[in-house]
């Protein structure tokens, strides 16, 4: 039987290997997958760039639940802000890093909504406390207390009691389908390494390695 190697020594290989890469999607999957052993919290957590109406732009948290060729989805109220931003300019920007690793991932795309269907499905897989959340919520909204906002879960809890808990018709998702990656790695003395994706014409894509 051969030795399996620490995770230290598989990240070593990996940062080692990465540039030699040719294609994006499947080095995000390898180095997303060593993620999801090494980080205590949220692998899956993204920093998410979007642009509002006056120009600026607007960068939070969101968790990612999906991500296939056609690129890489998240949920929430469409009515909150970056839904309106979105809806305003469907572009987006995404970023993950991964402490434990010294990696981060950047993503840059275009952005369409997710089909009814899809929302459906991941919303029946959330916890019916989460469900009855997103009715409650009128997320990006001014509250006026935290205590308006606990009766209004009450008042919906109570309304769905018995049976499965419908998706709100202001609560969907967005795909983010790249047309840019570039892959960081950390390096001693501040010489990271850096490989950079570009879709091309053709719809395979171009690499890049960059300076740190």
């Amino acid at each position: 039987m051969t030795d399996t190697p620490t995770m230290e020594h598989q990240s070593q290989l990996t940062a080692g290997d990465f540039t030699a890469a040719e294609e994006p999607l499947g080095l995000f999957s390898a180095w997303f997958a060593e993620a999801k052993v090494s980080e205590p919290n949220d692998p899956n957590a993204m920093a998410l760039a979007t642009v509002g109406d006056d120009g600026l732009p607007d960068v939070r948290m969101v968790l990612l639940k999906g991500y296939d060729a056609d690129g890489f989805v998240f949920y929430t109220h469409i009515a909150s802000q970056k839904g309106r931003e979105l809806a305003a300019n469907p572009k987006a920007a995404l970023l993950f890093h991964w402490k434990s690793l010294r990696r981060q991932v950047r993503i840059r795309g275009a952005v369409t909504p997710v089909t009814a269907e899809e929302a459906d499905a991941y919303f029946a897989t959330r916890p019916k406390q989460a469900q009855i959340g997103a009715w409650a919520s009128k997320q990006s909204q001014p509250l006026e207390s935290r205590f308006a906002f606990e009766q209004a879960i009450a008042r919906e809890t109570a309304k769905h009691l018995i049976g499965a808990v419908p998706r709100p018709p202001g609560w969907s998702g967005y795909r983010i389908a790249p047309l840019a990656f570039e892959f960081w790695h950390d390096r001693p003395f501040r010489l990271h390494d850096r490989i950079e994706f570009q879709r091309n014409s053709e719809g395979g894509w171009s690499k890049t390695r960059l300076y740190p």
